[in-house]
């Protein structure tokens, strides 16, 4: 058996996803790596196929445009990182192999980068709202999504800085407090970027979706956000929950 086959038979495009670092929600769904993709579009399984820019194909096909290898030297990678046996001829099968297990420090590298892309986000839309959002001479009462900006804009800079420029006790710490509170902040930020969550009135933070502003600021998203909690995918291994 050759190497395409016995790549195809030992691993699917979900595990080699999740083995170079792209993470995959329960429910098979992934931000496509091909195009600029900031809501998972991407469908992962034996197969891929992107709901955005059509990207579709197996596991080799997958890992030759992730890594811009031809389809050949992405199978032999493939077959490299993933411990699958193969004959050059013959019919002999592929020795399948248990795919290896990242390192404590690719996990935890892993989950930094989750936490700030998603933090990176969070401070986009806060930028957005406080201009957006910002009350005008008539206005009695300010917006909810203008005063959660004024609120937590700073705050989230500083979480960035440590991200990028603290120490790795530092980042660990960051990491270890705010792993829930990250985990409610990306749900929250595909739920405003879902096809319908710009249609009909703006959202006036009685959604689910602004600041909870007569509580803890640092409890984004209200009550609505701590229901769909036990729902929500865990974080990458080496958050605690």
């Amino acid at each position: 058996m050759n190497v395409f086959e016995a790549v195809k038979q030992s691993v699917t495009t979900r595990q080699a996803a999740s083995f170079y670092g792209i993470r995959v929600g329960r429910n098979g769904m992934a931000c496509c790596p091909f195009h600029n993709d900031r809501t998972p579009s991407m469908k992962v399984d034996n197969r891929f196929y992107c709901f955005g820019c059509g990207a579709s194909g197996d596991v080799i096909d997958f890992a030759a445009s992730l890594h811009g290898l031809g389809k050949r030297e992405a199978a032999v990678r493939l077959a490299e990182d993933f411990g699958v046996s193969y004959e050059k001829s013959g019919n002999a099968p592929p020795v399948r192999r248990a795919p290896p297990r990242p390192t404590p420090e690719q996990r935890f590298r892993q989950t930094e980068k989750y936490c700030f892309r998603v933090l990176s986000d969070y401070l986009h839309l806060l930028e957005h709202w406080k201009t957006a959002y910002a009350p005008q001479p008539q206005d009695a009462v300010w917006h909810p999504l203008f005063v959660e900006a004024l609120q937590r804009i700073s705050y989230t800079e500083y979480l960035l800085d440590i991200l990028l420029y603290g120490e790795a006790e530092e980042k660990a710490a960051l990491v270890a407090a705010q792993g829930k509170e990250v985990m409610r902040l990306e749900q929250r930020i595909s739920e405003l970027a879902a096809p319908n969550a710009g249609s009909g009135q703006k959202d006036d933070g009685r959604n689910g979706t602004g600041a909870d502003t007569g509580g803890n600021p640092g409890d984004i998203g209200g009550d609505a956000e701590r229901r769909r909690e036990e729902q929500h995918p865990k974080l990458p291994d080496g958050v605690p929950a």
